[in-house]
């Protein structure tokens, strides 16, 4: 079961402020399958959860962290 904090929404705002790329590279990095998929709430509003965007963050520090030691 999710916890609360882990069936937060993020708006595009929030998500920009958290992630250091542009709004069209998220874009281009979502079709790609290499950032997790947003969540259409309705026909104006999408949203991603916070907790798939922080596994993904989590994820690329592992991944860089592991680059620098091998």
């Amino acid at each position: 079961m999710l916890t609360p904090d882990h069936r937060k929404l993020l708006r595009l705002p929030d998500v920009l402020a958290r992630v250091p790329y542009s709004r069209s590279h998220l874009w281009r990095m979502e079709k790609q399958g290499n950032f997790p998929r947003r969540i259409a709430l309705g026909p104006n509003r999408t949203v991603w959860l916070a907790a798939e965007i922080d596994q993904w963050m989590h994820e690329r520090i592992a991944a860089s962290r592991e680059n620098r030691e091998g």
